[in-house]
């Protein structure tokens, strides 16, 4: 089966209906994108395809052929990060880390759909589970790289 991933084509001998998850894990090597619920609800295994978010621990691999599949190793370099992986850092959002590739990759998918999105849009778009709690910080990191960011009453 031959999948495009970041940009790189990758041939890979498994079942049809082997999750997704588990060939960029544990075939490809790329660590990034984690597994945690098993069920596509936490979302620390999202993924792009085509450019839309997707819970990679429940798609078949099968049906992400021929699409092209980014992963967090993909959305930006070390030497070049993504505004998002800074506006993580400056806002310190993370506490363990671990739900944070996930939570990373459906923000940018937001920000291709609605540069500029309101409260109420990252809400609706962000779907992933952070143990830790740390929406509030999730919320302001996305509003900083839209250049959205509410303005704090001065006292």
């Amino acid at each position: 089966m031959e999948l495009l991933i970041n940009n790189q084509v990758h041939q890979v001998d498994v079942e049809p209906e082997m999750p997704l998850l588990w060939v960029i894990r544990d075939m490809l090597d790329l660590k990034g994108t984690k597994y945690s619920c098993g069920i596509a609800q936490c979302g620390a295994c999202t993924v792009h395809i085509d450019g839309e978010p997707v819970r990679s621990c429940v798609l078949p691999v099968s049906a992400a052929v021929g699409k092209n599949i980014t992963t967090i190793e993909g959305l930006a370099t070390n030497a070049a990060p993504h505004p998002l992986q800074t506006a993580w850092i400056k806002h310190q959002v993370p506490q363990c880390g671990y739900c944070q590739s996930g939570q990373i990759m459906a923000a940018a998918a937001l920000l291709e759909k609605i540069p500029q999105p309101t409260d109420a849009d990252i809400n609706s778009a962000m779907s992933n589970i952070c143990r830790c709690g740390t929406y509030a910080r999730i919320r302001d990191a996305i509003h900083d790289v839209a250049g959205t960011a509410p303005e704090i009453a001065k006292v």
